[in-house]
C-alpha cells in the first residue's frame, strides 16, 4: 500500500499543515485488492457492541462499505455538514440515535473531521467512543482525538510506515 499510495512533493493537509508527503488514499481505495485487505485489517479493530459503521464523507465511505460487508454491521455514510435540502440528515443510512457507531476514516492527521463528525453525531444522539482509520499519520504516541474522548485503532501508523521503508 505503500508504495502506491505514499506521494513526495509539497501537499498543504486539510489542517493546514505543509508536508512533503502525501497519503493518496483513493489510490488504495479504488483498488479492489487494496481495499479488501485494509478491510480485512480492520475487522479485529472494531469494538465489540458496535451497532453501526461510520464512514466519513469521502473517503471513509468505501472502506465502511467493504468494512461493513466483513463484519455484518450496517453502514453510515456521515457528511461533512448535514445537508441544506431535501432530508437535510447528516448521515445517510439507519437511524443512529441512541445507537454505539464507530467511525471509519482513511487518515488522520490532527483529526479536524472526525472529531467534527463525532461532536454533530454525539449532538444528535449517538454514542461515538472509537474510529478505526487505515493510516494514522499523528506523531507517535499522540492521540490526536483525546481532547473529544476518542479512542483511535488505526492500521497502519505512519511510524511503521516509514520504519518498513528503512
Amino acid at each position: 500500500m505503500d508504495s502506491i499510495c505514499r506521494l513526495t512533493g509539497e501537499f498543504t493537509l486539510r489542517s493546514g499543515q505543509v508536508s512533503h508527503e502525501y497519503f493518496d488514499k483513493y489510490l488504495f481505495e479504488s483498488d479492489p485488492v487494496l481495499l479488501g485487505r485494509v478491510a480485512d485489517e480492520m475487522v479485529a479493530l472494531v469494538p465489540e457492541g458496535t451497532e453501526l459503521l461510520g464512514g466519513l464523507e469521502l473517503g471513509g465511505v468505501p472502506i465502511a462499505t467493504a468494512l461493513s460487508m466483513r463484519v455484518g454491521l450496517p453502514a453510515l455514510f456521515v457528511r461533512k455538514k448535514a445537508k441544506e435540502y431535501g432530508t437535510c440528515k447528516l448521515a445517510e443510512g439507519p437511524d443512529f440515535a441512541g445507537r454505539r457507531v464507530t467511525l471509519v476514516e482513511d487518515v488522520i492527521t490532527t483529526g479536524g473531521a472526525v472529531r467534527d463528525a463525532t461532536n454533530a453525531l454525539r449532538a444528535a444522539g449517538a454514542h461515538v467512543e472509537v474510529v478505526v482509520c487505515a493510516i494514522d499519520r499523528s506523531p507517535e504516541g499522540e492521540n490526536p482525538l483525546a481532547d473529544v474522548g476518542l479512542e483511535v485503532r488505526p492500521v497502519l501508523t505512519k511510524s511503521a510506515l516509514d520504519a518498513a521503508r528503512g
